[in-house]
């Protein structure tokens, strides 16, 4: 069945100017166009703060108008092709600033008795439209080219998440139905609660899931998985959860715990002839971010491929990381001669 994806990658991404930063940002855009345009019309001469101050309330008024406005149509135009979307606002945002300098200059006519722009009627209107017109067009301009990038940096990451929900090895699942056909005969019982727990891992893994879940389904995910492996490895493998400390309903993107414990299992513990033990550890860091390590004992025959191996899923991690949290999360590894460990530090955001 095809899917929908391909007909939304043209539809509009306008900015939420609605916000409170959004806002505070077009505030200070206004005031720095305002003293350019001042600077460059006046200069430092006597008299500069009065059409420093005459040219930073239009501006400044102007500019919240068009916020406004550009706040309320975004509902209406949130489905419409990107470039059909941006000739409407600008449009509307001409619209708006012609009627702005109409009233700009009826009010100076009235109140000012025209001399505080020192120009006619049409110049005046000319020159605010000129002049609009260009500096909206290069802001719709630089819209567009960021909506671009947001979309290819969104395709990416869901692109990524597929590879991450296709990332269990084909031979974890033919070693899990081969535990479970064992199973059946000596202990049915275990051979369901396995064939469930399979069902569940995978429906998890194959979900569509393209935002952020609760840590704690995360962490089931995890478990799920370590069940899985431990009818295959049996007392070679031991998971020590130290996650009593972490907010259950802090957010992590999906496949982001499961991934680490899959190659700590594969790359650490199935190599060694005794096993071992994989360490979660999550704790919450001076600074107030939430820490959680995954840490295996390293085979020395294998850790050039348990480098090889691991880097794949970290870059994949670090990707996804940065497009969640920005600059405020890391992935970090600590490797010795004998231990493994990735250490992921991120904001604590709630549901």
């Amino acid at each position: 069945m095809p899917t929908d994806s391909a007909d939304h990658t043209d539809q509009a991404d306008l900015p939420d100017l609605c916000s409170a930063k959004a806002v505070l940002a077009v505030i200070l855009i206004a005031e720095l166009i305002a003293i350019v345009l001042t600077l460059a019309s006046h200069g430092p001469r006597p008299g500069f703060l009065v059409a420093l101050s005459t040219t930073s309330l239009y501006i400044l008024w102007l500019a919240l108008v068009c916020a406004a406005v550009t706040c309320a149509v975004r509902p209406y135009l949130t489905g419409m092709p990107r470039l059909t979307a941006l000739l409407i606002v600008f449009a509307a945002l001409q619209a708006v600033n012609l009627a702005i300098s109409e009233a700009g200059w009826w009010l100076n006519a009235r109140i000012g008795s025209g001399q505080l722009t020192g120009l006619e009627h049409g110049e005046f209107v000319l020159r605010n439209s000129l002049v609009f017109a260009i500096v909206s067009a290069m802001a719709l301009r630089y819209l567009f080219v960021a909506g671009e990038w947001r979309r290819n940096v969104t395709l990416e990451a869901k692109a990524r998440i597929r590879a991450l929900q296709a990332r269990i090895r084909p031979h974890f699942l033919f070693n899990s139905m081969n535990t479970i056909a064992a199973l059946t005969r000596s202990e049915p019982a275990r051979a369901e609660e396995a064939i469930e727990d399979l069902a569940d891992l995978f429906r998890a893994t194959l979900a569509e899931s393209e935002h952020r879940i609760a840590l704690k389904q995360e962490l089931e995910v995890a478990r799920i998985y370590q069940r899985m492996e431990q009818l295959r490895l049996g007392e070679r493998l031991a998971v020590d959860w130290q996650v009593s400390d972490l907010p259950m309903r802090a957010l992590i993107p999906s496949l982001t715990v499961q991934p680490l414990l899959e190659n700590a299992i594969y790359h650490g513990i199935e190599p060694l002839p005794d096993g071992g033990t994989v360490t979660v550890h999550g704790s919450r860091t001076a600074s107030g971010l939430l820490e959680l390590c995954v840490s295996n004992p390293v085979s020395q025959q294998r850790a050039a491929n348990e480098r090889r191996g691991n880097n794949i899923a970290l870059d994949n991690i670090r990707r996804r990381f940065a497009l969640a949290f920005d600059d405020s999360a890391t992935v970090t590894i600590e490797q010795t001669t004998t231990r493994y460990e990735v250490r992921l530090r991120f904001p604590e955001v709630a549901e």
